[in-house]
């Protein structure tokens, strides 16, 4: 007897749905990035001539002048107008009608409403920055707290100076004259000097050859060394022993700081400190 064949039923594999992935950030790196430019304010603008002289009326010129335009990559040229709505020549349309730039006693007050003329002052005229400068109270507000606190720091510094220090640094300033000078005196003419000019003072402070120059001039003066009158040599003011060459163009005592530093000059110098008053 046959046997009956058994049909298999085939079943279909199941299919799993997948979800698409999505990158988030496609979007944005499909975006570019557009750097703004600040947008210009608006508001009145006040502009001095540089220098001392502020003549009664000084004109400055207005028309023919280039200003290299990176972006196109070729120098553009810029005119003052009363009826333009851009400084530039290439942009401007029909009759153009050119407008005079005149400081009075020194200064140019440009309204707001002549947002044209300030911004070839501001941004594109040749002289900006030579012949004139914007005055801007904030920026000079924030240079005038930088320049106070230098001056303090350096005020700061200087009265830390021990009395040594501070003869040191005196006597690089006006010399001999330090030794006539009480310390009172001493330490009025050394903030003095750091108020009206505290660059050098900080500068004075942080050479560590101020101190070293200054045991060597007062050797010197005391006779505990000698420089020959060409102030090429140094002696010892005992025995008159040479110790050292000044180099050719170097100045002596600058030198004789330098020279302490090595082993013959320290041993040297040791004694000196102790000796000198």
């Amino acid at each position: 007897m046959a046997k009956k064949e058994t049909k298999k039923e085939v079943v279909a594999p199941e299919v799993m749905a997948v979800e698409p992935v999505v990158d988030i950030n496609a979007e944005k790196k499909t975006k570019k990035v557009v750097n703004k430019e600040p947008a210009w304010e608006i508001k009145d603008r006040t502009y001095f001539l540089t220098g001392d002289k502020k003549p009664l009326v000084s004109i400055m010129k207005s028309s023919k002048m280039y200003w290299f335009d990176e972006e196109k990559g070729y120098e553009r040229e810029i005119m003052a107008t009363t009826n333009q709505r851009t400084p530039f020549v290439d942009e401007m349309d029909g009759v153009k009608r050119p407008e005079r730039i005149i400081f009075r006693d020194g200064v140019l007050t440009v309204p707001k409403n002549k947002t044209v003329l300030q911004k070839i002052l501001s941004l594109y005229h040749p002289k900006r920055g030579a012949k004139y400068y914007e005055w801007k109270p904030a920026a000079q507000a924030a240079s005038e707290v930088e320049n106070i606190e230098f001056e303090l720091h350096a005020l700061n510094a200087a009265n830390d100076l021990d009395l040594d220090m501070a003869e040191a640094v005196m006597r690089s300033l006006i010399g001999s004259q330090v030794t006539e000078m009480s310390s009172k005196e001493l330490r009025r003419d050394l903030l003095v000097y750091a108020k009206k000019n505290p660059k050098l003072m900080l500068d004075l402070i942080a050479d560590d050859n101020i101190y070293l120059r200054n045991i060597g001039i007062k050797a010197t003066e005391q006779n505990f060394l000698r420089l020959s009158s060409d102030q090429r040599t140094f002696t010892l003011g005992s025995n008159d022993r040479k110790i050292m060459t000044v180099p050719f163009d170097e100045h002596p005592y600058s030198a004789l700081a330098a020279w302490f530093k090595t082993d013959e000059g320290m041993e040297i110098y040791k004694g000196l400190e102790k000796r000198v008053r």
